[in-house]
C-alpha cells in the first residue's frame, strides 16, 4: 500500500477497532439495511453476502435474520470478524473480483464501498453483486460521501477505553482536488497505556461520485434501481437494485 492510501486499520491497527468502534452502533444501519432488502426484492430474502464485511459489527445484527456469508481484503478484520460472529461464514475476497460461485437472495456493501476509487472499481463491485444474486433479488448500498455533498475539513472525535487502553479516535476528511474523483481520510490514534501515550497516524483514499454516477452505473450493470435514503447523522443516499428475473 502507498503512503498515499495506507489503511493502517485494515493491517497493523487492525487491532484497535474493537476498542474504537461498537458493536452496537450498528444496529439501526443493519436493521435499515434489512429492510431495504426486503422490500424491494421479488424473492424471499433469507441468505445474504456482505462484501466488504469488515470487522464484522454490521454482521453482529444481521445474522439474527439471515444466513451471513461475509467477504473482505484484509485478513486482520476477517479475524476479528470470526472471533465476533463464529456462526458467520467468512471469505477473502476483493469485491471488485472476487467470484465464489455461489447465488444469494440478497447481497449488501456498506461503507467499505468508499474504497472505490474509479468508476471501473465502482462498475466492478456493482458487477460483482449482481454476479452473486438470484433472479429477484436485491443489491443494497449507500452513498456515504457524494461529489454534492462532501463537507471539507469535517473532523470527529471519540475517546473509548478498553481495560487498560485509552484511544482518541481522530477523523479528519479533506478534499485536495476537487476537480478528481477522489478524497482523503485522515485518522489519528493517541493511545494510552497506563497513561503512556503512543501516536499513530493513518490516511485513507475514498471515492467521490456524484450521485447520478452511482445510478448510471447501476442501471449499466443490469439492476433495476431504487433510490432510498439512509438517516444516520445525515441523509445519505441508498440504493438498491434489483436483478431482472422472477423470485422463489
Amino acid at each position: 500500500m502507498s503512503l498515499e492510501d495506507q489503511r493502517r486499520l485494515y493491517d497493523d491497527l487492525a487491532w484497535t477497532w474493537p476498542i474504537i468502534s461498537d458493536k452496537q452502533n450498528y444496529v439501526h444501519e443493519a436493521e435499515t439495511f434489512i429492510t431495504a432488502l426486503r422490500t424491494c426484492a421479488r424473492r424471499e430474502v433469507k441468505t445474504l453476502l456482505h462484501l466488504g464485511c469488515g470487522g464484522g459489527h454490521l454482521d453482529y445484527t444481521l445474522k439474527a435474520h439471515l444466513a451471513v456469508t461475509g467477504v473482505d481484503v484484509s485478513e486482520a478484520m476477517l479475524s476479528l470478524a470470526r472471533r465476533l460472529n463464529p456462526e458467520v461464514t467468512y471469505l477473502a475476497g476483493d469485491m471488485r473480483t472476487v467470484r465464489l460461485d455461489l447465488a444469494f437472495d440478497a447481497v449488501m456493501i456498506a461503507d467499505s464501498i468508499d474504497y472505490m476509487l474509479t468508476e471501473d472499481d465502482l462498475w466492478a463491485a456493482f458487477a460483482t453483486a449482481f454476479a452473486h444474486l438470484k433472479p429477484g433479488g436485491a443489491f443494497c448500498t449507500y452513498a456515504e460521501e457524494t461529489a454534492g455533498r462532501f463537507q471539507q475539513n469535517r473532523t470527529r472525535c471519540s475517546v473509548r477505553s478498553q481495560g487498560d487502553i485509552e484511544i482518541v479516535f481522530i477523523e479528519n476528511a479533506y478534499d485536495p482536488n476537487p476537480a478528481d474523483a477522489t478524497y482523503e481520510n485522515l485518522f489519528i490514534y493517541l493511545i494510552r497505556r497506563d497513561g503512556r501515550l503512543q501516536i499513530e497516524t493513518d490516511h485513507h483514499l475514498g471515492g467521490l461520485f456524484p450521485v447520478a454516477t452511482w445510478l448510471r452505473l447501476l442501471g449499466e450493470t443490469g439492476f433495476k434501481v431504487t433510490q432510498l435514503e439512509f438517516d444516520d447523522e445525515e441523509s445519505i443516499p441508498m440504493f438498491v437494485g434489483v436483478k431482472p428475473g422472477n423470485g422463489g
